[in-house]
């Protein structure tokens, strides 16, 4: 696992197939929190239950962090199905 203090705030989240998957807020008990406003899945802009909240990535799913983004070990249509919630 990558050493937690290497992720910084605002760092871009990217899965393994280079596809922006968030933005990080800060991390959190073993998890990444990302923004809320570049949290994740959202179906469509304005609406979807994705937006308007916090989600969570386990530290677990990063494989890298380079040039100033965090790189996952799954690519980005799947890393999206891990994401938690509060």
């Amino acid at each position: 696992m990558v050493d937690a203090s290497q992720i910084q705030e605002h760092a871009e989240v990217i899965g393994a197939d280079g596809v922006h998957v968030g933005t990080v807020d800060h991390v959190e008990g073993g998890r990444i929190k990302l923004t809320k406003k570049d949290s994740g899945a959202q179906v469509t802009e304005g609406s979807g239950s994705h937006e308007g909240h916090h989600h969570y990535i386990s530290l677990g799913l990063v494989a890298d962090v380079e040039d100033g983004k965090v790189r996952l070990s799954a690519n980005a249509d799947v890393a999206v199905t891990f994401e938690e919630e509060k």
